[in-house]
């Protein structure tokens, strides 16, 4: 049976929602669409139905909730709570709270499938890995889908679920993993900066071929709970009609509006203390998750000059069991703007710091805070990225952008907004550049669930597609035969296998080069990626690169079945490269003699190094 919907779904660090778009109801670029109000708890035993649900889970005491009070529309209680309510008891009770799921799903210095989650939870609460917690997200957004559209199941829907763009191939599958044991089964992942741009092409209904020409460059800046993604993106004309050609991502960057939140936390703290009140660690987390709903009401809405905080006490000394301050429309505006959005020379880079040897378990934030700065350095390093299109992009010590498009929550905020395009209109004019408009009317809240289900519906083969493929170009380091020589590595080169912008559905073999593999253990090998080099092609090797060529991802793994030979046998095999139709990046392991093919397997459990 055809599926009747492309549902989109955009699976955010602290928001998750699903928009859709019906297959078939198209006049001209014309759409049947819309967002689906989602049934959750907001308290106990009150479910009401919004268009985001909060990427919370709360993990309650046996007793906190009486029989019935976590009941849902779809039938028997969960043992914990996702949404509304999760995000609001765990202000009161932080221990409890899961938080920033998605971030932890891409970490890769710890094991994503092990009970980690509530991070600095007491022992008495049953934790949670970052796989299950994306796949309670993902469960509760089906059940609400199959609850409002029994006539139409979600299981014979047409799925797409978006990733960060600078989301590693062990971050892909793992998402891909969460999706399908949530029972999501026709499934497309897409990077949401190119999501945030179908939803403007589909907002348009047409009109968007007057906003942009031949020969433009849209830069996509996504800030969002978690993390920061640039894309760029060019117009090209092929045959007398316009193409769009997604031509770089940016580098995995976990800033955004956690880091606000714990800043002003902090502010908020120092200010108590001046007055002689002192927060612990459980405090500090409650003052952070109540900063973050302040933010938002000082950085939206113009008539706010202060919010109240009200930060629960652990004890019995203070009158009313809480203490009470607030935070000012000043105070978020300086610290925000200052702290993560100054402005900046286009030579800036980020800052970094030497690290303390022994750290906390947590996540691994970036060390400068400041969005521009990494901006600056993502338009340096990608200056040539043009070339292979045939696009004349003015010279200079940057790519300069036409045009900017925002996506994200932190970009509700007008002020936020305005102060990028201004820093980098002030790039632009230091190198006589024209000023890069502004491109409007995405829906910053759902533009990423919305641009998700017209890319399902684009799949079908109506309407515009962004060209882009694999958003980086991704080697296997190979170890030369050497002899040993005292205090000093082999020699390592990188082999591509596979090229920048591999279309999905794709596959290559490598037959320049054969690998000895050991059955019967596992065999590691280190895992390269490249945001700049796109003239490589499956089998380039390379002996040298510099430091900001390459960047060290996850390492992959094969263990190889010892059947019919001897444990710790090599076995000489080619490397076969595949991008799923669903966007992931697969290896697999052919032997020189014989049938046999091995997955090679992304090692996305993490490991650590003494």
């Amino acid at each position: 049976m055809s599926a009747r919907y492309a549902i989109g779904i955009d699976l955010g660090t602290t928001h998750s929602a699903l928009a859709w778009t019906e297959i078939g109801s198209a006049d001209g670029e014309r759409t049947v669409h819309g967002v689906l109000e989602i049934p959750q708890l907001t308290a106990p035993g009150a479910v009401e139905a919004l268009p985001l649900l909060p990427s919370f889970l709360y993990l309650p005491h046996a007793d906190e909730l009486a029989a019935g009070e976590r009941s849902l529309p779809w039938g028997a209680e969960q043992p914990d709570v996702v949404g509304e309510l999760a995000r609001s008891r765990g202000a009161a009770t932080p221990i409890r709270l899961v938080s920033s799921a998605k971030s932890w799903l891409c970490h890769p210095g710890v094991d994503r499938r092990a009970a980690i989650l509530p991070a600095d939870a007491p022992p008495e609460v049953t934790r949670v890995s970052p796989l299950q917690a994306s796949i309670r997200y993902l469960e509760h957004l089906r059940n609400a889908w199959d609850n409002a559209h029994p006539e139409a199941p979600f299981i014979q829907q047409d799925i797409t679920v978006t990733i960060p763009a600078s989301f590693d191939p062990a971050a892909r599958e793992l998402t891909a993993e969460a999706a399908r044991s949530a029972g999501y089964q026709s499934l497309t992942l897409l990077e949401e900066p190119q999501a945030a741009l179908y939803h403007w092409i589909q907002a348009s209904q047409g009109r968007w071929r007057k906003d942009v020409r031949p020969g433009d460059v849209i830069l996509v800046v996504d800030v969002g709970g978690g993390t920061s993604d640039f894309s760029l993106i060019a117009v090209v004309e092929r045959e007398g009609n316009l193409e769009l050609h997604r031509v770089a991502v940016g580098d995995h960057i976990l800033l955004g509006g956690d880091n606000m939140d714990l800043t002003l936390a902090h502010v908020v703290a120092r200010k108590l203390a001046a007055g002689g009140t002192t927060l612990d660690p459980w405090q500090m987390r409650a003052l952070t998750y109540a900063c973050r709903s302040a933010k938002e009401a000082l950085l939206s809405d113009a008539g706010a000059q202060s919010v109240p905080l009200v930060v629960p006490s652990r004890g019995s000394k203070l009158i009313g069991g809480s203490i009470r301050t607030e935070l000012t429309r000043e105070e978020v505006s300086g610290v925000i703007l200052e702290g993560f959005f100054p402005k900046v020379e286009a030579g800036a880079r980020p800052a970094t710091r030497t690290r303390a040897a022994l750290t906390q378990l947590g996540l691994p934030f970036a060390q400068d805070a400041a969005v521009t700065r990494h901006l600056a350095a993502f338009l340096g390093r990608q200056s040539g990225a043009l070339s292979e299109l045939g696009v004349q992009a003015q010279a200079g010590s940057f790519l300069h952008p036409t045009a900017i498009m925002f996506n994200g929550g932190v970009f509700k905020s007008r002020i936020l907004a305005e102060r990028v395009l201004d820093t980098v209109n002030g790039w632009l004019a230091a190198e006589n550049a024209a000023p890069a408009r502004l491109l409007q009317g995405a829906d910053l809240d759902l533009a990423v669930a919305r641009g998700a289900a017209y890319y399902g519906y684009v799949r079908t083969g109506t309407g515009v597609r962004i060209r882009g493929g694999t958003a980086r170009s991704f080697y296997v380091a190979v170890e030369s035969a050497m002899p040993a020589i005292p205090g000093m590595e082999p020699p390592v080169q990188a082999l591509c296998v596979a090229p920048f912008g591999m279309e999905e559905g794709t596959d290559a073999e490598l037959q320049s080069q054969a690998f000895g593999l050991v059955v019967g253990e596992p065999v590691h090998f280190r895992f390269f990626g490249s945001t700049t080099r796109r003239q490589d092609r499956i089998g380039t090797v390379l002996d040298v690169w510099q430091p900001d060529e390459l960047q060290e991802l996850d390492e992959i793994q094969a263990t190889l079945p010892a059947e019919g030979r001897q444990a710790g046998e090599v076995v000489q095999v080619r490397l076969h490269a595949a991008v799923t139709e669903a966007g992931t990046l697969e290896l697999s392991a052919t032997p020189l003699t014989g049938g046999e093919r091995w997955k090679v397997e992304f090692d996305v459990r993490g490991h650590a190094e003494a």
